[in-house]
């Protein structure tokens, strides 16, 4: 039985917390903690290192056990919502109706990109897989690396498209990105368990303030605001981890087992070392990137690599249907499925499992499994955009990809946004993935 995700209803921007509010066998997302959801939101552009306010133009969303609705202004609906309680429905993108923008050109941007170091060799090994173990060197067919990081090449795509395996239509959003790395796996419990040690309980490490930003663009000063750029003002960058941020990390076992019968965390190493990290919110999802010698990738960085670039792809891997034998991706509870539907911890396959469903530049589970939390705020998109993300405007953070619970259409599809959640909110069906310098 395939399972959708489903967006549940808006609330208000007012502190809500939720209870131990966890997944059940129903077609919600859990959010468990005391954490908030966040209310879709669209506003006017704020300043370049807010993380919050902007106005308040909510997205239709759908209440219950109902389908993911389309959002505003042309996009397609949401992927997250909260068990027992609400989240938000999200933005859509600009839509694509009227003429095709042209997709801008890319030369100059990616001929002026200074030469890739780090997938030569030039940096570090990243330190969640500085020693081998289960989780650490065993992922994939090949039990390789689980730190492997691919390079994405500079180009420019459409970040709002539609395609249903005849070729793409509907597109508008063109954006360019310059090349960096994506990893190939998502992060395993076994990589977080060494950011965990790292970190200590609180009284070891913590992301340096400005660290995370994507240092390789804009002279050091990283991704530029996407709303700065819209209303030709002067441009505002990213502004990196935030000391204020450090309160938002809540790293005990406690909240790791956000819901028992689905969290991948154990107190201890086991046999769980290989699944992919959940339970996490973006904040600390966030800071193992940066520990990691990375950071989140942006939103159009993530749509790039899932489109194939300019291919504009079904899916990640093409237009090949998923099936339901979980060699394109983990989805709909078909790993380890059983009579009685989602079942727990059996649904979730070590990371890398479908093999068949690399992107064009290799990477693997870039839907399926388990939704991935982005760098961005959620709002409409914005052109220009050239290695552009939203830091303003909005309050919620992006997903994208599928899990194991979505459906096929349109959740494992390359071009759908997902909806979001506030940064603090943690749910089995959201994971890591970090980008890195090139």
């Amino acid at each position: 039985m395939i399972h959708s995700t489903t967006r549940p209803r808006g609330r208000s921007t007012a502190a809500l917390f939720l209870s131990a509010a966890c997944l059940t066998l129903s077609l919600s997302i859990s959010s468990c903690g005391s954490s908030t959801s966040a209310q879709g939101q669209s506003g006017s552009g704020g300043s370049g290192t807010s993380r919050g306010s902007g106005g308040s133009s909510k997205a239709s969303s759908s209440a219950g056990g109902g389908s993911g609705s389309s959002g505003e202004s042309g996009g397609v609906g949401g992927s997250a919502g909260s068990g027992g309680g609400s989240s938000p429905g999200g933005n859509g993108g600009s839509g694509g109706a009227g003429d095709t923008a042209a997709l801008p050109d890319a030369s100059a941007v990616c001929s002026a990109q200074s030469p890739a170091v780090c997938a030569n060799g030039g940096c570090a090994s990243p330190p969640s897989c500085a020693t081998s173990g289960p989780g650490l060197n065993d992922c994939g067919p090949s039990k390789e690396s689980c730190c492997t990081s691919l390079e994405v090449p500079c180009g420019s795509f459409y970040r709002t498209y539609t395609n249903d395996g005849s070729g793409p239509a509907d597109q508008a959003d063109p954006a360019i990105v310059s090349g960096f790395r994506l990893d190939k796996y998502l992060v395993t419990v076994g990589r977080f368990r060494k950011f965990m040690a790292a970190w200590n309980g609180g009284s070891g490490y913590t992301p340096p303030e400005g660290s995370g930003k994507h240092t390789h663009l804009n002279g050091g000063k990283g991704l530029v605001d996407a709303a700065s750029l819209a209303d030709g003002s002067t441009p505002v960058y990213e502004p990196g981890w935030l000391a204020s941020d450090d309160s938002n990390l809540s790293l005990t076992n406690d909240s790791l087992a956000c819901d028992p019968s689905y969290a991948t965390w154990t107190n201890s190493a086991g046999e769980q070392e290989d699944l992919p990290m959940n339970c996490v919110n973006w904040y600390e999802a966030y800071a193992f990137c940066v520990w990691d010698g990375g950071g989140l990738p942006s939103e159009t960085e993530f749509a790039y690599a899932s489109a194939g670039g300019n291919q504009q792809r079904e899916y990640p891997w093409g237009s090949t249907s998923p099936g339901t034998a979980s060699q394109y991706a983990i989805y709909g509870c078909n790993w380890g499925a059983s009579d009685d539907g989602c079942s727990g911890l059996a649904n979730i396959a070590p990371v890398g499992t479908a093999s068949k469903g690399a992107g064009l530049w290799g990477q693997l589970d870039l839907v399926g499994e388990t939704s991935e939390w982005i760098l961005d705020i959620r709002v409409p998109f914005s052109t220009p955009c050239t290695n552009c993300a939203a830091f303003s405007g909005g309050s919620g953070r992006v997903n994208r990809g599928g899990s194991f619970r979505s459906n096929a259409s349109p959740y494992l599809q390359a071009f759908f946004r997902g909806d979001y959640l506030y940064g603090t909110d943690r749910t089995v069906q959201f994971g890591i993935r970090c980008a890195r310098a090139p």
